[in-house]
């Protein structure tokens, strides 16, 4: 990582989907699918699904803060999950696959509570904000069958993504402004 670049950390579901949104925004250097917030260490992808190591799918977003701020990616990150879905993520179920900003410095804390806040209060968005804030903890990269699922096995893609109705949930939940960039 560049000494011009920052990491930011979020889990909102099938971590293909969020990495396929972060990898469309400009400054956007990479992204990383994974996982983080849990207790077993270098966990594999059977551990985090069997809900038994506390981790959720997470994806790390390295960005140039010159280009993207860091409230622009939260943006974009609220605007690709249910943030009222405390049970999961679309089709996927369980603490694995919860939605959570994972704050890698104080400031970003701060400014992940402060839009979290601007959310409850707006009488547009949709409401129980459930979505938790927490500092970030060691993150582990998945597979490398999971890295550019998006890309690598497209037409599997898209029917996940289709069969679950994430897109169809975004825009019931966000309309026009869903999956925003």
């Amino acid at each position: 990582m560049g000494s011009d670049e920052a990491v930011a950390i979020f889990a909102g579901g099938c971590f293909w989907c969020v990495e396929e949104a972060f990898d469309q925004v400009d400054g956007v250097v990479s992204t990383t699918s994974g996982y983080t917030g849990g207790h077993l260490a270098d966990p594999s992808y059977k551990d985090v699904t069997a809900e038994t190591s506390g981790h959720a799918e997470a994806v790390k977003v390295v960005y140039k803060p010159d280009t993207v701020t860091y409230a622009h990616l939260l943006d974009v990150f609220w605007h690709n999950v249910d943030p009222t879905d405390a049970g999961g993520q679309f089709c996927d179920r369980g603490d694995s696959y919860r939605s959570e900003i994972f704050a890698v410095t104080p400031e970003q804390e701060a400014t992940a509570k402060a839009s979290k806040k601007t959310l409850e209060d707006d009488p547009d968005a949709p409401s129980p904000i459930v979505t938790e804030i927490t500092p970030a903890t060691t993150f582990y990269a998945a597979e490398e069958y999971h890295q550019n699922y998006y890309k690598k096995n497209s037409l599997r893609y898209k029917f996940y993504r289709n069969s679950c109705r994430r897109d169809a949930t975004l825009e019931k939940r966000w309309g026009e402004v869903a999956g925003g960039h």
